[in-house]
């Protein structure tokens, strides 16, 4: 079965003449969660307003753009699609009219048995524009008899399997929802508005009340229907599937290490997994040394947990976008090069640890460790702040098919000699579990292969 990955982040503003400009930096600040796309819808006295384009957010949006969403609510998405096509059409929020007004629909989720769902719905006549699984959910909502928005939810959410973090914006009303496993992350906020009003913010992360000066409230939980409208705020909740399954990767990479992620600090946890695996698998060695960005705060607590001094023995290059233009065959061996450089003052002559959050397919990492001995290094030992990925994700992160996942093709001996490194070691399944305080309520998929749904 094909499906549509979609890492994304969404933003949503109630109550504000900026709205559009708040929506905008907000989606700035989750720009991490999605590079190919970005959009905003607004609502002004009942109608909607709507740009979007591909590229990055400051690519996509301009000051003039910016002046023409006007209205005091907005709701807008960045997307990183994999599947379906990086095409506009494949772009959100998804803006349609209906018998009951218009509607847009923002999602950061991936719908797993949306292809069904939508050969169901051309089959009764549904004429789809693009090829992700939110349209599925326009149709269903478009079908459906009843004029109110909220009952028609109720009704059809329970037929989405999968994960879905949603906001809605109809002709009078802001909607977040949330699927009743939590899989992905939704926050609500308040801010003051410039009339000293309050204003209501919903994001993906908690970043986004920083960089706006929002106030953190509480998630939206799992099998929420939460919206807000003339008359104040409201709530239902769907039927519980029994479980929850937060997604675990959210905490292990994806999200910013500055975001509350499922009421947890991300940074925290990572500098814990970081300490976890330099007790699961301490090593002698002279210094330890982050793969940047994302292995920085695991490598903070590995070095912590071991003694061992942490140095910054790997540079990034922050400026490597989308269009960067590989050179001729004449420059043949610039590799990871261009985005990671090893700094030989402090590896040569070292016995180096270098810490990572994940290994997906290897041949970075590869590259990488032939950098690290090319730069002197006398031995290089890997701690991987997570356990082996050897299974895709169905539910919104965007991981190769098994087949590509190194960890689901060798083992650990096996990898360690793929990669020329002098040892290998990954965090254990338990001490992932045990550094975000809890055996149970997140899915880990990825490392144990074992789905929700």
């Amino acid at each position: 079965m094909k499906h549509w990955h979609d890492e994304c982040g969404v933003v949503g503003i109630w109550n504000d003449v900026e709205a559009s400009r708040l929506t905008y930096l907000g989606l700035y600040a989750l720009q991490h969660r999605g590079q190919e796309a970005a959009g905003i819808v607004t609502l002004d006295q009942g109608i909607h307003h709507r740009h979007l384009g591909l590229g990055l957010v400051a690519e996509v949006f301009t000051e003039a753009d910016l002046d023409r969403l006007q209205g005091p609510a907005a709701i807008g998405h960045v997307r990183y699609s994999t599947a379906g096509q990086n095409s506009l059409i494949n772009a959100q929020p998804l803006t349609a009219e209906l018998y009951s007004g218009a509607i847009a629909v923002a999602h950061n989720g991936n719908i797993v048995n949306g292809e069904a769902l939508r050969r169901e719905l051309i089959y009764n006549g549904a004429i789809f524009q693009g090829s992700n699984d939110t349209e599925s959910l326009l149709h269903l909502i478009a079908k459906h008899p009843c004029e109110d928005t909220i009952s028609c939810l109720e009704e059809t959410l329970p037929r989405l399997q999968g994960a879905y973090s949603l906001l809605i914006l109809t002709k009078d009303r802001l909607i977040a929802a949330r699927d009743p496993y939590g899989f992905r992350p939704l926050v609500l906020g308040q801010r003051a508005n410039a009339s000293g009003e309050r204003s209501w913010v919903l994001a993906s992360e908690t970043c986004v009340f920083d960089l706006i000066g929002a106030k953190y409230v509480r998630e939206i939980e799992p099998g929420e229907i939460f919206w807000i409208d003339a008359a104040g705020e409201h709530s239902v909740k769907l039927k519980k599937t029994g479980r929850l399954a937060r997604c675990i990767f959210e905490h292990v990479y994806f999200a910013r290490p500055d975001s509350l992620v499922f009421g947890l600090s991300v940074y925290e946890s990572r500098k814990r997994l970081g300490q976890i695996v330099a007790r699961e698998h301490p090593v002698e060695a002279d210094l330890v040394t982050p793969v940047p960005d994302s292995g920085v705060p695991a490598a903070i607590g590995y070095s912590e947990e071991s003694g061992l001094p942490f140095e910054l023995g790997i540079i990034r290059n922050h400026y490597v976008g989308r269009t960067f233009i590989e050179p001729q065959q004449s420059i043949r061996s610039f590799g990871v090069k261009i985005k990671l450089n090893p700094l030989t003052e402090v590896l040569r002559g070292k016995r180096v640890v270098v810490v990572d959050d994940s290994l997906v397919r290897g041949t970075t990492s590869k590259k990488l460790i032939s950098l690290i001995r090319h730069a002197g290094a006398k031995e290089v030992h890997v701690r991987i702040s997570a356990p082996p990925t050897i299974a895709p994700c169905f539910y919104g992160v965007d991981t190769p098919q098994k087949e590509e996942l190194i960890a689901s093709q060798k083992s650990i001996e096996e990898i360690r000699k793929f990669l020329e490194a002098d040892s290998l070691e990954y965090l254990s399944l338990e001490g992932l579990h045990h550094a975000l305080g809890d055996e149970t309520g997140f899915c880990s998929a990825c490392f144990d292969d074992q789905y929700p749904c």
